[in-house]
């Protein structure tokens, strides 16, 4: 049994005293511990060695009070996994040398078994899990199928991701067969790491908002409701997507446990957008840890107010930002803990 099941028990939508809290990208670079391993070891090598992705998943568990671990990796290991080959590239991020353009790309991309070519993660989990001794959940995660395309198409990141729209717009045919490939991939990733042990699963469509509504339901949602459907049967399952506000009310129709919401949102419109119905997780602005420790302490408050105790994570509206000092990280971590309602 977890002794601490307060993010658990907000996923189930029970009463609690406080609600539960945790930063995406919470295991990271914001820590100095973090930037010590990061000097000696490259971005997918620390993804892909489960003792280095365990022991980053724990670093801010040693540190704050939090009540839920994600566990370390990246979006990117899920097309790795299908042949195709992310590197991470130096002051540029994300890249591949030769993005996915064409219908023979597409039938090329492999649907891999996920215990040979990402044996690793599981490993990685089974390692955290030990780490944890029952201390807290473990949250495992993947990227949602379209924003993953938009990686594979681009190539890399981008502010708009024109060439991997005008890919689905002009060639539907290879783009949907494409995420669906991501779809079942996926699937069968996190109905691994919840055999392996995970509490929860979290999908992340950071460029979900890139579409318009009547885009997204063709593109993203129809994807991420397949993997919803497949997973909560085993487990609860979380989606955050990012400047997807619109999609909330068709999103809140389905089998989720849980939405995260962005920034861009007041917390009054998505628990109405909701209809109250469902735990909503974030929503602080990332930039808004730059604050001073008062000022944060103060607004998180406020923002537990609005939101309600009940039916709610606090969580950033994005991951943590990595210039942002680690006493801010902590202000945020301890005004949830020590709100009283």
């Amino acid at each position: 049994m977890i002794k601490n099941d307060l993010y658990l028990k907000a996923l189930r939508g029970e009463t609690v005293e406080r609600p539960p809290v945790w930063m995406m990208r919470q295991a990271g670079r914001y820590l100095p511990e973090f930037i010590e391993l990061r000097n000696k070891y490259d971005f997918f090598t620390r993804c892909q060695t489960p003792e280095l992705a365990s022991e980053i998943t724990v670093q801010p568990i040693r540190r704050f009070p939090l009540d839920a671990a994600i566990l370390f990796s990246d979006i990117l290991v899920v097309p790795q996994a299908m042949g195709i080959d992310f590197k991470m590239k130096e002051n540029v991020g994300p890249w591949l040398d030769d993005p996915i353009r064409t219908t023979e790309q597409v039938n090329n991309v492999v649907v891999p078994d996920v215990n040979d070519t990402l044996g690793y993660v599981f490993d990685a989990i089974e390692m955290t899990l030990e780490k944890l001794d029952n201390e807290i959940p473990l949250i495992g995660f993947a990227g949602s199928p379209w924003t993953i395309l938009c990686y594979c198409v681009e190539g890399k990141g981008s502010k708009a991701f024109d060439i991997a729209k005008a890919f689905c717009f002009t060639n539907p045919e290879a783009a949907h067969l494409l995420l669906q490939k991501i779809t079942d991939t996926t699937i069968a990733y996190l109905k691994r790491k919840v055999e392996k042990g995970v509490s929860a699963v979290q999908v992340f469509d950071s460029w979900g908002g890139m579409l318009s509504p009547t885009d997204y339901k063709e593109f993203s949602w129809q994807y991420i409701d397949q993997i919803v459907e497949a997973l909560s049967p085993l487990t609860h399952v979380v989606v955050f997507g990012k400047g997807c506000w619109f999609a909330l009310e068709d999103m809140m129709k389905s089998k989720v446990s849980a939405l995260g919401v962005d920034w861009t949102i007041t917390p009054e419109i998505a628990r109405k957008l909701t209809n109250n119905s469902i735990t909503l997780q974030g929503n602080f602005d990332p930039a808004r840890l730059h604050s001073s420790p008062e000022t944060i302490r103060r607004m998180v408050h406020e923002m537990i107010d609005r939101f309600d105790k009940d039916k709610y994570i606090v969580n950033l509206g994005h991951g943590i930002l990595p210039n942002i000092p680690v006493e801010n990280a902590e202000a945020f971590i301890k005004a949830v803990v020590e709100w009283k309602g």
